[in-house]
Formats: C-alpha cells, sequence, structure tokens
C-alpha cells in the first residue's frame, strides 16, 4: 500500500523559506494538487503544507460564509485494542473516557508527571475495547513513545499515521457538501463519528473540527485521498483552504495550538482546559495539578482584542499599567471583527476590559482584554 513520502526531495514554490530541510520535511499524498492550484507552500511541523491558494483573509470568511476543505493528511493516528482499565489508557489520557460511547469521540490531553502537556488529541472509541487516538503531526513519534512506555503489556497500539490521510471539510454548507462524498454521515451529532462508505471505501467521517464551525472530518487511506480531495473539489461551492486560514479561524474560537498556547511547560489548568481533565480518576500528572491548584496559578491565560487593525505576534510582551506583566503565545488580524486578536499569559488574571498594550518593544499596540470566543453565533453546533 502507498505510504504519506518522507525525507525525499520535494516542490517548493519561489519565496518559500528554510530550503535547507528540503530533503527532510514529509508531504502529503496530496502535494501535486495543491501545486496544481498554485497554493503558496511552506514547511510546518517537519511538512511541506499549503498555507494558502486565494489567500488567508478570503479563505477564512468563506470558511465561516461557506464551506471549504484543508488537507490535514500531516496529522497522526494511533489505534489501540484493550480494555480502557487494564490497558492503562484510562491513566494515559487526563479527560474521561470510561463513559465514551462506541461511536463517540472526545477532546483530551496527555500529560508528563509534571502535569505539562505532551499533547492534546481526539480519543474515538471505535468498538468497547478498540480506540483511535488522533495527535498532532510534529508529535507523533514523542506521543507514540509515551503510550508504549505507559500502556500495560496485554494492550495493542499500531501507528496508522503513514497509511492514511484526513481531509477537514468545514462550513455552514458543509453538510450539504457531504451528501454527495459520505451521504451515510450526514446524520452525525457534535463529536460523533461513523465507519461508512466514502467514495466506495469504508472508513471514518467524524463530526468534528478546529474552526468552530459546522464541519466534518473524513478519513481515508492514502489510496483513496486524493479522489475525496478532487471529489469535494468539483463542487463549486467548496474551495481549498490552507493552514493560515485554519490558524485564524482557530484562534478567532480561542482555540489552543500545541507548541505555541500549550506544550510540556504549560498545564492544562494555566491553559483554561480544566473542564477536560478528570481528576475523579487517576492520570498521569494529577498529583502535580492538584498541588497547582492548592498553590495557585503562576501563570493565567488571557484573551484580548486590539483597539485597530494592527495584529499582536507571538512572543510580543503584554504591557499592563506601563509594566511588562506576560506574554502573547498566539496572534493574528481577525477579518469577522477586523481588529487584531491574540491570547498569552499574565502571572496574575486580568479582568475582561482591562486596558493593555502589547508589542516588541519599538511597536506598541493598545488593546483590551476580553472573553473567548472571539467570533460568536457559528454554524458549529447546527
Amino acid at each position: 500500500m502507498p505510504q504519506k513520502a518522507a525525507h525525499r526531495p520535494i516542490l517548493f514554490r519561489p519565496g518559500v523559506d528554510n530550503m535547507e530541510t528540503v530533503t527532510t520535511l514529509k508531504n502529503t499524498p496530496l502535494l501535486s494538487e495543491h501545486v496544481s492550484l498554485a497554493a503558496k507552500m511552506a514547511p510546518f511541523a517537519g511538512w511541506i503544507m499549503p498555507i494558502q491558494y486565494e489567500g488567508i483573509i478570503a479563505e477564512t470568511l468563506y470558511t465561516r460564509r461557506a464551506v471549504t476543505c484543508f488537507d490535514i493528511c500531516h496529522m497522526g493516528e494511533f489505534i489501540i485494542r484493550g480494555d480502557h482499565k487494564r490497558s492503562n489508557l484510562d491513566k494515559i489520557v487526563s479527560g474521561r473516557i470510561d463513559n465514551l460511547g462506541v461511536g463517540c469521540c472526545r477532546y483530551s490531553s496527555i500529560l508528563n508527571e509534571y502535569g505539562g502537556v505532551i499533547d492534546d488529541l481526539i480519543v474515538y472509541r471505535k468498538a468497547i475495547d478498540e480506540w483511535m487516538i488522533v495527535v498532532n503531526a510534529a508529535t507523533i513519534e514523542k506521543d507514540k513513545k509515551h503510550f508504549l512506555k505507559h500502556l500495560s503489556g496485554d494492550a495493542d497500539l499500531k501507528d496508522i499515521s503513514d497509511t492514511i490521510g484526513k481531509i477537514d471539510l468545514q462550513g455552514p454548507l458543509s453538510r450539504e457538501i457531504l451528501k454527495t462524498v459520505a451521504p451515510g454521515a450526514v446524520g452525525l451529532n457534535y463529536y460523533t463519528f461513523i465507519e461508512t462508505d466514502i467514495l466506495g471505501e469504508k472508513n471514518i467521517v467524524s463530526r468534528t473540527g478546529y474552526t468552530g464551525e459546522l464541519g466534518f472530518e473524513l478519513y481515508a487511506s492514502v489510496d483513496k485521498i486524493k479522489a475525496v480531495w478532487k471529489k469535494l473539489l468539483s463542487d463549486k461551492r467548496v474551495k481549498p483552504a490552507g493552514l493560515g486560514a485554519r490558524d485564524v479561524l482557530r484562534l478567532e474560537m480561542g482555540y489552543s495550538l500545541y507548541g505555541q498556547d500549550i506544550d510540556e511547560e504549560t498545564s492544562p489548568l494555566e491553559a483554561g482546559l480544566e473542564k477536560f481533565l478528570d481528576f475523579s480518576k487517576d492520570f498521569i500528572g494529577k498529583k502535580a495539578l492538584v498541588e497547582q491548584k492548592k498553590t495557585g496559578l503562576k501563570r493565567n491565560r488571557v484573551f484580548f482584542k486590539t483597539l485597530s487593525r494592527r495584529s499582536p505576534r507571538h512572543n510580543y510582551k503584554i504591557i499592563t499599567n506601563g509594566k511588562e506583566s506576560g506574554i502573547v503565545t498566539s496572534g493574528s488580524f481577525s477579518p469577522h471583527i477586523e481588529c487584531g486578536i491574540g491570547m498569552g499569559f499574565t502571572p496574575s488574571p486580568l479582568p475582561i476590559g482591562q486596558n493593555i498594550v502589547v508589542g516588541d518593544g519599538t511597536l506598541k499596540i493598545e488593546a483590551v482584554t476580553c472573553d473567548k470566543p472571539f467570533v460568536k453565533n457559528t454554524s458549529i453546533k447546527k
């Protein structure tokens, strides 16, 4: 069976940085499709990925207005077989999975013993004792080692990352488009999935996504994924979107990006993700988090929007009352509310409506703290 290509020369468009990494980057099965669409390609998490086609702002706006599809084949997927208790899976994953029904999926994380986030992920329950774990592209090997280290001897883990592709179909019209590719999945509820026919191949479709809109994630073998991509784009209502738009869309919803907003030095409590933890059970990192709750957080998540169209950037300083008080972890221009938006950390919680300044020392941008999501009333649960 063909696999995702890796460690060989690939195509670059002029102007792409990091040319010295050309022989070490991986590419998805859809690379030729992106090149034919004149996508701007760039390195991301060890892969060569499409950043934009028509333009980041245009693709962001079109996703919330209509429907786009994203190449997410770089993500990793593991199949784990074994009882969630006896296999230690319940202890490895920090969120609750014992009550996860077959055909349901849930956002969660795996932590180190200090409570830092090794990765955030989605857990799919395929059967009573069979699970699919979807992990971030940059952490596939690290995550696999962590699972193998802590799974019990009778549990089985299979890494299928190189043999399966993934396309995200996102936007208010995504349900209508899905009828032409996987009609058996049209009736899915939020955070459920089904194994159904996708252009003649049985595979998973889940009603999930990273944009805050109604959407579906389609899995297919590397033999079939290009046909799925072409079929979706054959409908003139569907446009391709790159990782640039995906980043703006997720930030507009206040979703964290691993490696930027969360990492092994950041706890779920600091990141504002406590609701995804299950403190009623034992899990790796729990002891450290319980202690952190007792002593108080040294870093607190803050969301803000600028008072202009200027965009905050990663690693900009947060200044409160004239003093440096934190750091920006993610920032961008939001075309939907027409101003800069961002998230970051400050030592103490900041009240909503607090005036702050963000900048790099020379550039200073006035901003005000706010709640998430930045964009409200989306189609996510319609």
